[in-house]
């Protein structure tokens, strides 16, 4: 049973060049001359809100109340409004990608993209079908007669269950970032995460009686009676519920230390015989990997007790259910409506997405460098390239400024730091070599059937990878994404091409608004790598201390500082965020907005302190920041967030790292005794 591993990226909420930090000053690219009411818009900002008090409020209130949260949405701000406006592009592509398939040559991109969207819109064709295309899965599992078999099954690489027991796949190793390795983890959880399992809150339990209700309604739609259906929904809980209290917290899985525990084959093996890793590994093509890497040990270990205790029949439910759980959209309607019910539960939204928002993301999932090809060529521009480089390599001179600076690093320890600020590898737009789908079949006739041979297609190409060198031109993220992220064992910062545009960035706006825009979301990854998590890798992304002790102390009592800020705020009545879940991405927002600033201060516009539609320079950096972070969201996403998202809430990741910055007092004459600013002794000044 190997799935393909999902990276453990810093991601802002968010070819490839290896640079170096510039001699001299930065140099500053040409802009087009400010405009008025271009990249802040000044009918967002509510003046009754006074800007020291809530800058949040302040910045974006009018927005605020203009703009509830969408039917269909859990929660609405710019990142939506961007994602809406990538996808009427990606829209517009797809249908006519559908209309001209059969024009395509066969096997080509357009080809393969045209015909998985017609076939995902297809509904009346999933409604005709049926469960004609799932049920020779069904029947597959239910052929299942004994542990051996079961583990044949789960060891074969065409076999469909979802992901089921624990995750498996192909990535770096933390400690040797120029092998691959096999890596195994804990997974095979349905709901967000542990803690729904345990928890005895009334929330929590009102979430897993609407999953109870979500599992009997789909084995009822799976032919079983009532009391049969319950029976098996039960099952389910029960074995997901023994998965939740053996598996380690989200604040645990933080540690990297902790979460790497490398062994031999034979000792994984002789631990976890009932998981049959060799002839998992073999059948998926990895006779050849000798140890593996296991993230939660003690997880592994319950693992391998279930399939021994647990009897055949309810390990059967079980994955008959996330098979079933893992293809909805591909299944008449019925399915997905009774999922939708426990989504209504999860985070509040009152009515399902449009099929063509969902199935334009299927096909993004599926085939996503083929369809960002298509994507690029229309929505991003070598000139954007080029200037959002120039910004990235202006704030690395920022960083490195910074970074000598600090009255609390050793020399030593500075030059690790500068070493690996020198190392980042810088992706912007998209890859500069696009990935091979020509193994790949795809169809109109059938949309499960696509999904089945896109997962196949996804598993075998990150397998392919073990034992080869690594690819350091791979991207995690597909163009379209309104996104960003850093990758610690890569050493890298990507910017795909769906969020290199207003508001994050805007060619025709100031160097305030686009500093305070995509300069915080640059600096934003950048820190990654020296966050809690990121510091602990070094310049080559090898898992390896290169902090005195002195230092890393230091660096600890400044980041619980930050800790402690976060664990006061309070989205909800009585729902605190966590300081301790939230800390990596708190710290990258205060040490990207702190590097954006410095390097802001470097351009002409700094420098000339001329006002556009009254603001000085400084306030538009800190209004076009607070901007990109306007969001309503409904009080059950807030819930579900601040228990499984290290990302905060998105008004304590506006007024949070401004609430220690004396930039931000200084630039609107905030005073002591004013919310927004901070007591000297509870500020945390890092970077």
């Amino acid at each position: 049973m190997f799935l393909a591993r999902r990276l453990s990226l810093a991601v802002l909420g968010l070819g490839s060049l290896a640079a170096t930090i510039a001699a001299g000053p930065p140099t500053t690219p040409p802009t087009t001359p400010p405009q008025k009411g271009v990249g802040i818009n000044i009918a967002n900002i509510d003046p009754s809100v006074k800007p020291c008090e809530d800058f949040f409020h302040y910045a974006s209130g009018n927005w605020l109340k203009n703009n509830p949260v969408p039917a269909a949405e859990s929660r609405w701000g710019s990142f939506n409004e961007l994602a809406d406006h990538n996808n009427a592009t990606l829209r517009a592509i797809l249908n006519d990608a559908a209309k001209n398939a059969a024009k395509a040559p066969k096997g080509s991109n357009a080809q393969k993209v045209g015909d998985f969207y017609a076939s995902a819109m297809d509904s009346a064709a999933i409604e005709a079908a049926g469960l004609k295309y799932l049920q020779p899965h069904l029947n597959r599992i239910a052929a299942i007669k004994d542990l051996s078999e079961m583990q044949q099954f789960l060891a074969d690489p065409k076999a469909h269950a979802g992901s089921v027991w624990y995750g498996s796949g192909v990535g770096q190793d933390d400690k040797i970032s120029t092998q691959y390795a096999v890596q195994l983890g804990q997974g095979g959880l349905s709901l967000p995460d542990r803690d729904y399992y345990l928890k005895e809150d009334a929330r929590s339990k009102a979430i897993r009686t609407a999953y109870d209700a979500y599992l009997v309604n789909t084995f009822k739609l799976l032919g079983d009676d009532e009391a049969v259906a319950k029976a098996n929904a039960a099952t389910v809980q029960r074995i997901e519920t023994r998965l939740a209290k053996a598996s380690k917290s989200r604040v645990d899985l933080r540690d990297p230390y902790a979460n790497y525990n490398k062994m031999t084959l034979a000792q994984a093996d002789a631990a976890y015989p009932n998981l049959t890793l060799p002839l998992a590994l073999k059948e998926n093509g990895l006779a050849a990997a000798k140890e593996v890497i296991v993230g939660q040990p003690e997880f592994m270990k319950e693992v391998n007790t279930m399939l021994k205790e647990e009897p055949l029949a309810d390990q059967k439910q079980y994955l008959r259910f996330h098979l079933v759980n893992s293809v909805t959209p591909a299944l008449p309607k019925a399915f997905g409506d009774e999922s939708f019910k426990l989504t209504q539960v999860q985070t509040g939204a009152k009515k399902q997405q449009p099929r063509w928002k969902r199935m334009l993301g299927s096909t993004d999932r599926a085939l996503g460098e083929a369809f960002g090809q298509l994507y690029v060529d229309k929505a991003f521009s070598a000139v954007s390239k080029a200037r959002v480089k120039q910004m990235i390599e202006n704030l690395r001179v920022a960083y490195a400024e910074r970074i000598k600076a600090t009255d609390w690093m050793s020399a030593g320890t500075k030059a690790e730091a500068l070493k690996k600020l020198n190392a980042f590898t810088v992706k912007i737009g998209y890859p500069d070599k696009w990935k091979d789908y020509s193994s790949l079949n795809i169809s109109r006739e059938s949309y499960l059937n696509n999904l089945f041979a896109a997962q196949e297609w996804a598993n075998k190409e990150e397998v392919n990878h073990f034992g080869k060198p690594i690819d350091r031109n791979e991207w995690v993220m597909t163009p379209p994404t309104v996104n960003a992220y850093y990758n610690p064992p890569m050493n890298e910062i990507v910017f795909p091409a769906g969020i290199l545009q207003p508001p994050f960035y805007d060619p025709k706006a100031d160097d305030a608004v686009n500093y305070g825009g995509v300069g915080a979301v640059i600096g934003h990854e950048m820190t990654h790598g020296f966050d809690d998590q990121g510091r602990q890798y070094n310049a080559e992304g090898n898992l390896k201390d290169w902090w005195t002790k002195e230092d890393a102390d230091k660096f600890n009592a400044k980041a619980d500082i930050v800790g402690k800020q976060f664990d006061a705020f309070m989205p909800l009545d009585s729902v605190h965020v966590n300081g301790k879940l939230t800390m990596g991405e708190n710290l990258a927002d205060l040490g990207g907005l702190t590097i954006a600033y410095q390097a802001f201060e470097k351009t002409p516009q700094a420098k000339a302190q001329a006002k556009i539609e009254g603001f000085t320079p400084e306030q538009r950096f800190f209004l076009a920041y607070a901007q990109i972070w306007r969001t309503n969201a409904r009080p059950e996403y807030l819930r579900q967030q601040v228990q499984t998202d290290p990302h905060s809430p998105a008004q304590f990741r506006t007024n949070g790292p401004l609430m220690n910055m004396p930039e931000f007092y200084k630039a609107f004459g905030c005073q002591d005794g004013n919310k927004m600013m901070r007591a000297q002794a509870d500020r945390s000044k890092i970077w």
